[in-house]
């Protein structure tokens, strides 16, 4: 199946795994480059020598095209680009915008730029400082979320920008890639679908909890970061709702010191990062120390299995999800299914 996506990057499919963070390493990443998709390394988890540890094993498992998602307003951005630079990376994508310099360095050096944006306008000023394209999500989906819907977002995004458009936020299966093409994207991006797989790495615990979703079991919270966040409904989650302002800062807190420990940061760089973070987001300083919260809540769930005490990023699309297929089996069976939707259709 040939769109601009595939000639952009070189992959055969116009499917994406996206960059989930304690999700997306290399395993799954090699298995959906080798099955023809795009995977996507989360990075903004890793420390930069596990950054570059886990870029050497996607390379060992697969010489396919891959990509690195990267934070923009990391400490280390720009020794993070150098290192995409020198091992070949194919594509760059981020979740904050980069900058325009940014941008222009790594296109100058033969790598695609892809950010993700939830409006627009954000479209429109990436796509004026270079990048190759972009990924729309919709609020459906997983993560860190809008309030627009994905149907009304896409086609506003794909009438603003002339570069690829791809399509996030409620996508699970061939249904979803043949209407996604249908409005001009160029292909779909899935999280929850790829994580929900044999070579995901999340604890079979957890994946269970997860197929045992409906259509609402998940809600959008802001007291894990002060950011609107879709996660699955758990206790945990309840008490999160609930708790105070001082319980919560407190938590946090905490967590940012377990995080600095976990990951080898200094506080004098985690409190560049701080800042460089509250800029981009326009956040109070409470809600900046909230945001310590993210990093070690979804790593207890998604990698120690503990859904009493961590945090489980979901799109709405869990409630879809009844079986753990293999990456290939997932992309296969959506690219032959929107191939059959669209020759059915003329």
């Amino acid at each position: 199946m040939r769109t601009a996506l595939t000639g952009l990057v070189g992959i055969e499919h116009p499917v994406v795994q996206t960059g989930m963070g304690w999700v997306a390493g290399p395993r799954l990443v090699s298995a959906t480059a080798e099955a023809g998709g795009l995977g996507i390394l989360a990075s903004a988890t890793m420390t930069y020598p596990q950054l570059e540890s886990a870029v050497a094993e996607v390379k060992k498992r697969t010489d396919k095209p891959f990509g690195v998602n990267l934070r923009a307003d990391a400490a280390d951005a720009g020794q993070r680009v150098d290192l995409l630079i020198r091992e070949g990376v194919k594509v760059a994508s981020f979740a904050l915008a980069p900058r325009k310099e940014m941008i222009a360095k790594l296109s100058d050096h033969g790598i695609v730029v892809v950010p993700s944006i939830g409006a627009a306008r954000h479209a429109e000023k990436v796509a004026s400082w270079g990048a190759h394209a972009v990924i729309v999500q919709g609020g459906e989906g997983g993560g860190h979320t809008g309030g627009v819907a994905t149907t009304l977002l896409l086609p506003s995004v794909l009438d603003a920008v002339d570069i690829p458009v791809i399509a996030a936020g409620g996508f699970f299966d061939g249904r979803g890639l043949a209407a996604a093409l249908a409005y001009g994207a160029a292909g779909v991006a899935m999280g929850t679908r790829f994580l929900l797989s044999k070579e995901s790495t999340v604890p079979d615990e957890v994946k269970s909890l997860y197929l045992e979703q409906n259509l609402t079991g998940t809600v959008v919270t802001r007291r894990v970061d002060g950011l609107p966040h879709r996660v699955l409904r758990t206790a945990l989650v309840d008490q999160l709702e609930s708790a105070g302002r001082v319980r919560g800062t407190a938590r946090a807190v905490r967590n940012a010191l377990r995080f600095r420990k976990i990951t080898g940061l200094s506080l004098p760089a985690m409190v560049r990062e701080g800042l460089a973070m509250k800029h981009g987001n326009d956040l109070s300083w409470g809600q900046l120390i909230m945001a310590a919260n993210t990093p070690m809540l979804l790593r207890a769930g998604l990698v120690e299995g503990r859904t009493d005490a961590g945090v489980l990023a979901s799109g709405q699309v869990v409630g879809m999800i009844r079986d753990l297929p293999t990456v290939a089996e997932i992309i296969e069976g959506a690219v032959t299914q929107a191939e059959e939707i669209l020759h059915r259709l003329g």
